[in-house]
């Protein structure tokens, strides 16, 4: 009987484990339908997205289109054929930045979609970016597309060929307003006394104006850039800026700055070579400080990849009117390299090396510790968050190391500055920009008065006029 029960037990032991495991196979065939229903009614919705966008843009409502297909951009970006339409629908309807953004992302994917690269080469031409927009073309005509097309592409070649060609002025200007907070608006130590050597280590109390002063300011500033093109290759240059900085409280470092430059330019395929002249005045309290004078020339290299190569030789004529003991010469040797990141092209990084020397222009025994030399780095970048946001970063490293003996602190300074900087520029509409933004320069010295700490916090906004 006890042998009867257990074999009862085992069977029905065996009897639900089977119900069960057919019962899971059950489930498991339903949920592999269900999946595989839900993506088809997903491809089905996508493609009907898609099918009535392209069916809305031929006939000549692509702002339909633009209202149908936006709403989806944080889903189905770089999905190649909606960022096609996407694009097509955003150029046609005036949008000719996101169009470039959407058509990348096209051809991020599909390197050889002739016709993404023919629209791209359209927006550019939108946005003004004449050589990009004569690049993309150009690749398409090599590919020998339909007639028609070839037609329409050698009438926008005919198009920028005659406009480069043709005498043709450009003028951009701005006009940007900033508030903000400076921790240390006379880039002073924060110590208020001081030991000096050439006194035995005497104790010396600093003046106010030497020590770190924290304040709010405002500062306004305008400018303008104009390029002239001469032939389809050379182009004259010109431009000047102005700026004025007040503080809330500390009006003794209140400043002032213009600059202006005129020089030639010569874009030769994929180089490009530039000379300028530059003029620069830096005016403190309402004094002028210091005025420069010089020449810089530059050459750049943009690669396959989109990358750019680049460097540069400066040199400056530093005259100050009431230390003409100060007075010098200024060189600069530096190179630099800017390459796009990620499939879409959204972001930029760049970094760069640079060295120097500055002598003093009229020998001086009692003034040689003025004179330096110096090397650094910069790198940085930006990455574009969606049409109307974007953040970037930037940071920088210099030594400076002096000629001779302090005739203070009786050592030669040497000096190790940093700078770190990181914001956003938010786009609301064409032309006008919202920039928040924090920098933080630390400068470290062998010598105790030249060893200071800078937070600033700041707003701006910009305009710009083309």
């Amino acid at each position: 009987m006890m042998m009867r029960c257990r074999l009862l037990h085992r069977f029905c032991v065996f009897f639900c484990i089977a119900i069960l495991a057919m019962a899971d196979a059950s489930a498991q065939t339903i949920n592999e339908s269900e999946a595989k229903a839900k993506r088809e009614a997903q491809l089905a919705v996508r493609q009907k997205l898609i099918t009535n966008a392209s069916e809305l843009i031929k006939s000549g409502r692509p702002k339909e289109a633009y209202a149908l297909l936006s709403p989806y951009q944080s889903i189905m970006a770089g999905d190649a054929d909606y960022d096609y339409q996407l694009g097509i629908a955003s150029l046609d309807s005036g949008k000719p930045n996101e169009a470039i953004f959407a058509l990348e992302r096209v051809l991020a994917v599909r390197p050889s979609h002739l016709q993404a690269r023919a629209e791209i080469a359209r927006a550019y031409l939108a946005t003004g970016e004449v050589v990009e927009a004569k690049q993309e073309f150009e690749t398409v005509q090599q590919q020998n597309p339909p007639q028609e097309v070839s037609a329409t592409i050698q009438k926008y070649l005919d198009i920028i060929e005659t406009t480069r060609s043709g005498q043709q002025t450009t003028l951009h200007g701005y006009i940007e307003v900033m508030l903000g907070n400076d921790s240390n608006v006379n880039s002073s130590t924060s110590n208020r006394q001081i030991a000096v050597p050439l006194f035995s280590g005497a104790i010396m109390n600093l003046s106010s104006s030497g020590i770190s002063k924290q304040d709010n300011f405002g500062s306004l500033g305008t400018g303008f850039n104009i390029r002239h093109a001469l032939t389809t290759s050379w182009s004259l240059l010109g431009g000047a800026n102005i700026n004025k900085r007040n503080n809330a409280n500390q009006i003794d470092f209140n400043t002032s700055n213009g600059d202006a430059n005129i020089g030639i330019n010569l874009n030769d395929n994929n180089d490009n070579y530039m000379a300028v002249v530059q003029a620069q005045s830096f005016v403190l309290a309402n004094v002028t400080y210091r005025n420069a004078t010089g020449l810089t020339t530059q050459w750049q290299r943009t690669l396959n990849s989109g990358a750019q190569l680049s460097s540069y030789l400066q040199y400056s004529s530093l005259t100050y009117p009431d230390y003409k003991y100060r007075n010098a010469d200024r060189y600069v040797l530096g190179g630099a390299y800017a390459t796009p990141l990620g499939a879409e092209n959204t972001t930029v990084i760049y970094m760069g090396l640079y060295g120097g020397t500055e002598q003093l222009s009229v020998k001086n025994a009692s003034y040689t510790n003025l004179a330096n030399s110096f090397y650094g780095a910069r790198m940085g970048g930006e990455t574009k968050l969606n049409a109307q946001y974007i953040l970037f970063a930037s940071a920088s490293v210099e030594s400076r190391m002096h000629d001779a003996a302090d005739t203070l602190f009786l050592v030669k300074r040497n000096d190790l500055q940093a700078d770190l900087k990181i914001g956003m520029n938010y786009l609301p509409e064409k032309q006008w920009s919202i920039s928040p933004s924090i920098s933080y320069t630390s400068n470290d010295s062998n010598i105790v008065i030249n060893k200071y700490d800078r937070i600033i916090y700041s707003l701006l906004l910009r305009r710009d006029f083309n």
